[in-house]
């Protein structure tokens, strides 16, 4: 997602707005998003969860010269439970110019868009299992991204020479910023073509298997269909782009398209990086199972912004900067967005951290593999200088995705950081075996994941934990609740009591700890079964010679990290003040 933290590694506007809609008249000057629009995951009504999306054709129409958009998407609905309106969500700030209701026109009086909640009225209830279409026609000015990708929208640059470049990274705000949509990680379509018109001779990339593409008036639409799209992974990509194309063996017998859409001069460098996907491809297919899109293609593109899992046809933006560690950071981590992200998905805002945290985790698990323990150890410790830990990962309380951005609570940049390293720290408790293997339930919903049988699986915490518990055989629930469900970490208390350690944990919420800890003695390593939070080892000869869990298994509160993190944060303080002083 959007950058992840390094660590891990064509038409004017419509003169008359309708009820509830409103224009964008000063591209400089942009009205701010609406309430409901700047936020994404809000709890679905009653006729949102009743929506069954079964296939979209979206048509847009992009004039990178008066920076608008003119769209159609047309929804082929089929009603899950009673409904008796149908309700997307849309920025206000387009001039919607007709609302079709099964071919039918539907009057003003009966459709509205308050606050950015598209509300068509039917004229009677549907049934479970009635099927309904829906044609919505809608024009204006985008949303500016501000500082994209954290903070979304669409981009309108032009390439070193002069030319379009457009992108859109749209997570934190959703897919109503930029089409008709239902604004959740567990609405998905499940098939979408889509028609980008751009003006010739720039490309579009979409998301997906390309169709093809017609040419009219100095316009070229381009034609893709994807199945199952993740909503905010839907993007615009336009530019001069030229294409580098492999094809990939997969260790499941299938064959893999792998395609990149750079811009011009930039050949050697994007080959460079197509080659090195091969490699992550195998990692993944070895470590979690296949590749999710296999029948569609691993995408990526260049853009102006670093970069976001824009499902097979990934944001690229990092500069191609040479690593020390062998291989792109970026690439990697949104490609590991394909599994986590855009197969398995969170349900709800306030499990992000399975997106974010286990696909920042296969940044290090790749480098150990690729590299050894080494590079494994110095990238996790890395990141573990970075945990804020000072509210849960998963809350009680529903969030929505402007949480990401709150800064003194820290959640947003603890879903990579400390999400791997609950990882990490689960994966030395419970072993290999038992820890890929409820990974692979978890993404495919499955043990035996071949290409084609599995559907894209929305989870929870409480899912991951169950299914850590089935692999291993264990309870887990003080684990859980010890790093999602609190916000400090546990504290280890060590005391010497003449030969021998006595050692205890304690959480902040009480709960129970029995974590096993590892204690370097001289030469020897014991572990310390810590049960009911408590256990005592033997120093004997080698009294002053021990070290306290020397391999860094466990994630756990460190004092000297909390002091140093103080200090940065006075200096960068300081340094501000000097600024505006």
């Amino acid at each position: 997602m959007r950058g992840a933290i390094r660590a891990l590694g064509a038409a004017g506007l419509l003169l008359a707005a309708a009820p509830g809609v409103f224009a964008q008249d000063d591209p400089a000057t942009p009205p701010p998003l609406s309430k409901r629009t700047i936020q994404s995951g809000l709890p679905l009504t009653a006729n949102q969860q009743a929506t069954g999306l079964d296939t979209l054709d979206l048509s847009l129409k992009v004039d990178p010269a008066a920076a608008t958009v003119e769209g159609t998407a047309r929804y082929g609905l089929t009603a899950l439970g009673p409904m008796n309106r149908v309700e997307f969500d849309l920025d206000p700030r387009y001039v919607i110019s007709s609302v079709l209701l099964n071919g039918s026109a539907v009057a003003l009086s009966n459709w509205r868009n308050d606050d950015g909640q598209l509300s068509i009225d039917l004229p009677s209830a549907a049934a479970k299992g009635d099927k309904l279409s829906v044609a919505i026609t809608y024009a204006g000015r985008p949303h500016i991204a501000e500082r994209p990708p954290w903070d979304g929208g669409i981009m309108w640059k032009q390439t070193p020479t002069g030319q379009p470049w457009i992108a859109t990274a749209n997570q934190m705000e959703g897919c109503d910023i930029l089409w008709p949509c239902i604004d959740s990680p567990v609405k998905r379509v499940g098939v979408t073509d889509i028609a980008f018109t751009v003006p010739a001779p720039l490309v579009a990339a979409g998301n997906g298997k390309f169709i093809g593409r017609s040419d009219e008036n100095g316009w070229t639409t381009w034609k893709w269909r994807a199945r199952n799209l993740n909503m905010y992974a839907l993007t615009l990509n336009i530019g001069p782009f030229e294409k580098i194309e492999r094809t990939y063996q997969s260790r499941f017998g299938n064959s893999i398209p792998i395609a990149f859409w750079h811009l011009p001069g930039h050949a050697k460098q994007a080959g460079a990086l197509v080659d090195q996907i091969g490699d992550s491809i195998a990692f993944f297919e070895r470590t979690i199972g296949p590749y999710p899109f296999g029948d569609e293609k691993v995408g990526l593109v260049e853009t102006p912004h670093l970069g976001m899992e824009h499902q097979t046809i990934n944001a690229y933006g990092a500069g191609f900067k040479p690593s020390p560690d062998g291989y792109d950071w970026l690439m990697e981590h949104e490609f590991a967005h394909e599994w986590f992200a855009n197969q398995l998905a969170q349900t709800e805002t306030n499990h992000m951290w399975l997106q974010e945290g286990l696909g920042s985790y296969m940044q290090p698990l790749y480098m150990q593999q690729a590299r050894g323990d080494w590079l494994y150890d110095a990238m996790l410790w890395d990141s573990r200088k970075k945990i804020v830990s000072k509210v849960p990962l998963v809350p009680d309380e529903p969030l929505t995705s402007t949480y990401y951005n709150d800064r003194e609570a820290g959640w947003g940049s603890d879903i990579y950081t400390k999400g791997a390293w609950i990882a990490h720290t689960l994966r030395g408790l419970i072993g290999d075996e038992a820890f890929f293997t409820a990974l692979r339930r978890l993404v495919y919903g499955r043990d035996d994941p071949r290409p084609g049988n599995f559907t894209p699986q929305f989870r929870t915490t409480a899912d991951f934990q169950r299914e850590a518990e089935k692999a291993s055989g264990r309870d887990l629930g003080w684990f859980f609740d010890a790093y999602l469900r609190q916000g400090p970490l546990p504290k280890l208390t060590v005391a010497r009591q003449g030969g021998a350690l006595d050692l205890t944990w304690s959480t902040a919420g009480g709960t129970p700890f029995p974590m096993p800890v590892e204690v370097r003695v001289g030469s020897r390593v014991v572990r310390v079964p810590m049960t009911n939070g408590r256990g005592r080892v033997q120093l004997g000869p080698d009294a002053g010679d021990y070290a306290i869990d020397p391999e860094a298994k466990i994630l756990r509160y460190d004092p000297a990290i909390e002091t140093w993190q103080a200090a940065e944060k006075a200096a960068a303080a300081e340094k501000s003040k000097g600024r505006t002083s």
